[in-house]
């Protein structure tokens, strides 16, 4: 099966501070989203990598990839919902069966972890598949003065990570189904899982690592 890699490196980053997005800010000498890019190079089944960037990022861009002889970036939106499917629309002239949507600010992610969520995405019946770790902090809510109204149970919760696979055909459906909401509701999807959620796909949980930050 074909699995394109988009890497979406369209965010500011506006909590990371600096002054470049944090996509671009060096670790170990070498962009993050570099390091993202070579982690998916080495995942087997992964045969195609293209990037989304925020107009006006072609600079940072050209010096993150040199020398990778990428296909041209696709340029992304107002929101992550509308620069993602920006990226899959730009996979349609030619389709992969899947694709694998991971955010570029998380350089840590594991090969062997990439192919797990490809596998479980794979498997019959299920749409797609979200690389994640189980809780395993007491959650409490509080009330808007900072008292606490109740402790949240943590069985079967997970916090979310990227890769997010998807079968191709089904995410772009569901994409274009989100980017008809009004800019509110599109923004409050926060991943894409949540625009899969909405569309009800069936979306399963692979556990991943906590280095995947």
């Amino acid at each position: 099966s074909t699995c394109t890699a988009l890497i979406v490196a369209a965010g500011r980053g506006s909590r990371f501070g600096g002054p470049l997005p944090k996509q671009y800010a060096l670790l170990a000498g070498r962009p993050v989203l570099r390091h993202t890019l070579e982690a998916y190079r080495s995942a087997p089944r992964i045969n195609q990598l293209r990037v989304v960037i925020a107009p006006g990022d072609e600079t940072h861009y050209a010096a993150a990839v040199e020398g990778l002889r990428l296909p041209e970036p696709v340029l992304g939106g107002v929101s992550r919902q509308q620069s993602v499917l920006n990226g899959l629309e730009a996979l349609a002239e030619a389709p992969p069966e899947f694709v694998a949507v991971h955010d570029a600010a998380r350089p840590f992610v594991r090969p062997v972890d990439i192919v797990a969520c490809l596998e479980a995405a794979s498997a019959s019946g299920v749409d797609g598949a979200v690389l994640g770790v189980r809780l395993s902090d007491t959650l409490k809510r509080s009330d808007a003065g900072g008292a606490i109204t109740e402790t949240i149970a943590r069985a079967g919760l997970w916090r979310a990570q990227t890769p997010q696979i998807f079968r191709y055909a089904r995410l772009l459906e569901a994409h274009r189904a989100a980017s008809a909401l009004g800019q509110s509701e599109a923004s409050a999807l926060t991943d894409d899982a949540a625009v899969a959620e909405r569309a009800g796909l069936k979306v399963v949980m692979v556990e991943g690592s906590e280095d995947n930050r």
